[in-house]
């Protein structure tokens, strides 16, 4: 549904995407997992045809049509990380403003943005103002305007970002629900726990290069590295990286170094190791 081949694009001398290649099908969650400044949002932008690429090609839907053409914008919604919605509209009056410029009939865009609302939990407010909602409210109804058409690809920037954890969930369980209908949906985000929890496959992207692609085990196996048994002593911690952890903790906890530990623990491999061992710097430091 969603094909990008080779993407670049500089700004200047600076390279914001080099040479971005992947693929999503649908029924797909595919995130791109990086620290904000990565190129997330710059290949989000080439993927719907707001900016031209260097080098490369995107191309949208089972027809295969190329951004921005027409043809490639009805086949694709988008729900950027800058909320592309009206504060001084109703929240209903954005959406059928949306469906008017996508060439719906008034009677058809008043049904989609009913239809739109009722599926982000917004049908009781949607004749308020955008501008009384909260930050959560607003990525909901940013979510319902990327739906509205039924697209059959659906690019999510950063949708969760600066909402509270109640609407954070509530966003996650809409992306599964567009997993669930079919669509194809491209999910970038820096929040390593997301994208662990949420796709299917997952391309780590940083100053603009994909440097791994693969489902989260996957990645974990391939870049996670070794099991960490952890020992906590009076003046800090031991760490003692294991291939066989079972074994080495029952080893040491019948030594002399496990009876001195007052806590031990052991870390497993995430997406978290696997970005630090790509980039050697950790996620969250970003």
């Amino acid at each position: 549904m969603l094909a990008v081949q080779e993407l670049s694009k500089s700004f200047g001398a600076r390279a914001a995407v080099n040479g971005v290649s992947f693929e999503v099908g649908p029924g797909e969650v595919f995130g791109l997992l990086g620290p904000n400044g990565a190129g997330k949002t710059t290949i989000a932008k080439m993927c719907v045809g707001l900016l031209r690429p260097d080098r490369g090609s995107v191309r949208v839907g089972a027809g295969g049509f190329t951004p921005p053409a027409n043809e490639a914008k009805r086949c694709i919604g988008v729900a950027p990380q800058d909320l592309a919605i009206y504060d001084e509209l109703s929240a209903e009056e954005n959406l059928r403003l949306f469906a008017a410029l996508y060439g719906h009939t008034p009677k058809e865009s008043a049904a989609r943005a009913r239809e739109a609302l009722g599926a982000v939990g917004l049908a009781d407010r949607a004749r308020g103002l955008v501008k009384t909602f909260s930050g959560g409210m607003k990525r909901r109804l940013n979510f319902a305007a990327a739906i509205l058409n039924d697209p059959e690809v659906v690019l999510l920037d950063e949708p969760t970002a600066g909402v509270d954890p109640q609407s954070r969930a509530g966003i996650l369980d809409l992306v599964r629900g567009l997993k669930q209908r079919g669509k194809a949906v491209v999910y970038t985000t820096h929040y390593m726990e997301e994208a662990q929890r949420l796709c299917d496959r997952v391309g780590i992207i940083d100053q603009g290069r994909l440097l791994a692609l693969g489902t989260v085990p996957e990645l974990i196996a391939a870049h996670g590295g070794p099991e960490t048994i952890v020992l906590g002593r009076d003046d800090g911690e031991e760490r003692i990286e294991t291939t066989d952890p079972l074994n080495d903790l029952a080893r040491l906890l019948a030594g002399e170094r496990g009876r001195g530990a007052r806590t031990i623990r052991l870390e497993r491999a995430d997406l978290e190791s696997v970005f630090l061992r790509l980039t050697g710097r950790a996620l969250r430091d970003e």
